[in-house]
């Protein structure tokens, strides 16, 4: 069966603290489950990245360090404590020392770590961030491996000359998959499973005198693989049939996707995104109320709008001043540090929030109605992860506050009432409109131009669907839009992508502004 992204793995997640999904959400997975792999608590960890790769310059910065420290330390991200990790690490005894070098990799977000346990265990990791917090480790002690985190897995060392498939069959008749790698004399094998591995099992298998080490490594996202079930269509297209022919709107045409791809009941699912969007509200009421933080650019903005309105210097009681207002107030709870929701990144994460919450005030929609409007912006998600996914080092800010933009565009048509075929053409004129956005953060944070952005997507997508609304032509497929954020990536320079090293990141100001923090 084909794989599918997941609405909640894989665009309105992860679950996470500022400032960057790839860098801080991506790293803590990363480092989480290399924990698992080592089996054993961690004396001391050197984590380099390649001279060439995009995280090189800016790891610190964009919060690599806080992640997998974090996850190296096992703690969550929900938890207060990942704003002290370097403390705790000090406090815990434990040795955490990051590097710049030079190895080979096929990813431009590769990290490697090498991580020694209290009892002598060494093992080295290669991992790549692949956008959203997406992550996917892909070696382990020089082994292939593919491990991203949303299985229950289990890795069985045995000599290259054993032929244990057969035997690896028969105690795991329910596995998703069983690949394996060959290293010199040893043979790794990766078991998938869509359940967790009873301790019964694992006692067996150490017992077995082929089977030389049993690791098994536990799943870091919400949805389990492995238990999806054949989605009534495909394609983009497929899928408008599909709604129309079954009088659906976007909204529950994204619930039912997430149903068949999770496999779960749909009061699981729908509980789901009831607990998901409940943060995000409390991330526009945790910015609003006030954030401080010492290691950031901007400070609290978000209440200059209502006071700015109460004193008569902009519009009165237009939607646009609440668009303005939410969006900053969860850019500022991230940069804070405070728990976001990666929506579909940490980068882009104001956007969709902002801008429905606003919408929802204006008409007086009800919070039913705001999670079937979830539901309708992630199932376009879905689409541009199945594309170019999130990666603005990969791709730029096109496939961050771009794919937000068509998102909230999306779930405002829901908002709107409106049809799944108009729901899609809206997020396809709000993409449109942002093809070629570069990815360009002041001082290696990512606040500004992050702010103005998120709130230009979310302004966009207001438009967007209010033009499809009213009867606009989208003119382009959304597909054919999606395909073109990929091309139009490949045609863009690798320093306007998150690197700091083009667009407004080098500016006399920018380098002003990051030398002074640097000196903090």
């Amino acid at each position: 069966m084909i794989k599918y992204p997941s609405i909640f793995n894989d665009v309105i997640g992860p679950v996470m603290r500022g400032p960057s999904s790839s860098h801080t959400a991506a790293s803590w997975r990363a480092a989480r489950m290399s924990m698992d792999i080592l089996k054993e608590p961690l004396k001391t960890a050197i984590i380099d990245f390649d001279k060439n790769g995009a995280w090189a310059p800016n790891y610190r910065e964009q919060g690599t360090t806080l992640g997998i420290d974090g996850g190296l330390l096992g703690i969550e991200m929900s938890d207060d404590r990942m704003k002290d990790t370097a403390k705790i690490a000090h406090q815990m005894g434990v040795s955490i020392h990051y590097e710049i070098n030079s190895f080979q990799t096929t990813h431009i977000n590769t990290v490697r770590l090498n991580l020694t346990g209290v009892h002598g265990t060494s093992i080295e990791i290669l991992a790549a961030s692949l956008g959203g917090g997406s992550v996917e480790i892909r070696k382990y002690n020089g082994f292939d491996v593919k491990l991203c985190g949303d299985y229950h897995e289990v890795l069985i060392m045995t000599h290259v000359t054993f032929d244990g498939a057969e035997k690896i069959k028969s105690l795991f008749p329910n596995l998703r998959s069983l690949s394996e790698s060959v290293l010199n004399n040893e043979k790794l094998y990766n078991v998938k499973l869509s359940k967790r591995v009873s301790k019964t099992v694992l006692r067996d298998l150490e017992k077995m005198v082929d089977f030389q080490k049993i690791i098994s490594v536990n799943p870091v996202v919400p949805v389990i693989s492995g238990n999806e079930t054949t989605l009534p269509f495909t394609s983009i297209e497929s899928m408008l049939n599909y709604a129309e022919e079954n009088k659906l709107d976007l909204g529950a045409v994204g619930l039912l996707y997430e149903k068949y791809q999770s496999g779960l009941e749909e009061s699981e699912v729908q509980e789901m995104m009831t607990g998901v969007v409940s943060l995000i509200e409390n991330s526009i009421k945790i910015g609003l109320s006030g954030t401080i933080y010492k290691d950031r650019i901007l400070p609290q903005q978000s209440h200059f709008i209502e006071q700015a309105e109460t004193s008569g210097k902009i519009l009165q009681n237009s939607v646009v001043n609440h668009v303005i207002a939410y969006v900053s107030a969860i850019m500022e709870s991230k940069s804070a540090m405070e728990v976001v929701v990666a929506n579909p990144t940490a980068g882009s994460c104001g956007a969709v929030g902002g801008v429905l919450r606003a919408v929802a005030d204006n008409i007086e929609a009800s919070f039913n109605d705001i999670i079937r409007a979830y539901f309708a912006a992630g199932l376009i998600g879905v689409y541009f992860a199945k594309g170019p996914g999130f990666s603005a080092e990969e791709h730029g800010c096109q496939v961050e506050c771009g794919a937000s933009a068509g998102m909230a565009a999306a779930g405002i048509v829901q908002l709107f009432g409106g049809s799944a075929r108009e729901a899609v053409d809206a997020a396809s004129l709000a993409i449109q409109n942002m093809i070629g956005l570069v990815c360009d953060p002041i001082a290696d944070r990512v606040e500004a131009p992050c702010l103005g952005k998120n709130v230009s997507a979310a302004m966009n997508a207001l438009s967007s669907a209010t033009m499809v609304r009213a009867g606009y032509n989208a003119l382009i497929p959304l597909n054919e839009v999606i395909e073109t954020v990929s091309s139009v990536s490949a045609q863009m320079p690798t320093c306007v992508k998150c690197t700091g090293k083009g667009g407004l990141a080098i500016t006399k100001t920018a380098c002003a502004i990051k030398s002074q923090l640097s000196q903090h």
